[in-house]
């Protein structure tokens, strides 16, 4: 089974343990939602332990496989673009995970992109909230 359907079956069954068999050490994952990448598996995994809880009736709904440029270092890499639907807080999103492969196979970078803004904001608003609470970022600072 190619890596994109095995990343596929743990989201839908929500394993995360077997998606850290599928990221590299240093795998980076860009947000929507960041300017910078989340970094490294420990952080990615506990990014989708939050992603996991936030989308409602998450489901893929088409993947197509080929090869992209990578933000890392520019060169070509086997990739797959899933396509995905999701509701988070009532806002409902339309949304693509692009992954990009590492020689072994694994993930090595990861870009989500979703729509619309206020998706992405509903989204951030989400995310952020259990990050904080799983421990993995300080609270924002109130005003």
């Amino acid at each position: 089974m190619a890596t994109a359907d095995r990343f596929r079956a743990a989201v839908d069954s929500r394993d995360l343990t077997a998606l850290d068999d599928l990221f590299t050490e240093d795998v980076r994952l860009y947000s929507p939602v960041k300017f910078t990448p989340f970094e490294g598996r420990p952080t990615v995994l506990g990014l989708f332990g939050v992603l996991l809880r936030t989308f409602e009736d998450f489901r893929y709904v088409g993947q197509f496989d080929g090869s992209a440029e990578t933000g890392v270092d520019g060169t070509e890499a086997p990739s797959a673009v899933l396509l995905f639907r999701a509701t988070v807080s009532g806002k409902q999103i339309h949304g693509i995970d692009l992954l990009h492969f590492a020689p072994d196979g694994r993930i090595k970078e990861f870009t989500v992109m979703v729509r619309p803004r206020s998706a992405v904001h509903a989204l951030g608003e989400a995310v952020l909230a259990g990050l904080v609470a799983d421990g993995l970022v300080p609270a924002p600072a109130d005003q």
